[in-house]
């Protein structure tokens, strides 16, 4: 036996007991207008979201206020005569000049207005940090009314990664300067499809 199978082994030796998780059931949030508290939250921290009816609106909005003469794209296939559909198989160098991305998000968080988003649903791990400007469907039904209700959803489920995305990326480390796209999207949208 090898030094280092004899420290793994006295380390599987010295385990602590285990024990249960914490009650985290005081920390539910309140549902009652939890997509309202989301919007309110969302424009806050200085993202869009909108409630709309249908796709048929959201290509609309897309139409209206991103100039779709540049590279959009989407992993929503009701959105592909708007955009370009996004391939996982494709060389993710190649989506470098992207100037808006729509993707699904999963799931969405009233306290803090996040949405999470799995590789699954991103087409490329890249995608909603590299492109200009993110717009993101979801479906109202799935609004969680906290964090912790939202880990509680996110911890079974089967994914390679995940990311919370709250707003559009921003700064002001230097000198109290704020600075919109530091290391992500300028901008954010969320529509919520009721």
């Amino acid at each position: 036996m090898n030094t280092r199978e004899k420290i793994l082994q006295a380390v599987l030796k010295n385990q602590p007991q285990t024990t249960p998780l914490p009650d985290i059931s005081n920390f539910k949030g309140d549902h009652t207008d939890a997509v309202q508290k989301y919007i309110n939250v969302f424009n806050a921290i200085g993202g869009v979201a909108l409630l709309v009816d249908d796709i048929a609106e959201v290509k609309v909005l897309i139409n209206k206020n991103f100039d779709v003469n540049k590279r959009t794209v989407t992993t929503l296939p009701e959105l592909g005569d708007v955009a370009e559909l996004i391939s996982g198989t494709v060389n993710p160098h190649t989506y470098e000049d992207i100037e808006l991305a729509i993707l699904q998000a999963q799931l969405f968080v009233a306290e803090n207005g996040a949405v999470w988003l799995t590789d699954q649903l991103m087409g490329q791990r890249i995608i909603p940090y590299i492109c200009q400007h993110l717009a993101v469907v979801v479906s109202a039904a799935s609004i969680v009314p906290t964090l912790h209700e939202a880990y509680e959803k996110i911890g079974t489920d089967d994914y390679g990664f995940g990311g919370f995305i709250g707003g559009p990326s921003k700064t002001a480390d230097i000198e109290q300067a704020l600075v919109l796209g530091a290391h992500g999207p300028l901008t954010m949208t969320v529509f919520i499809l009721r």
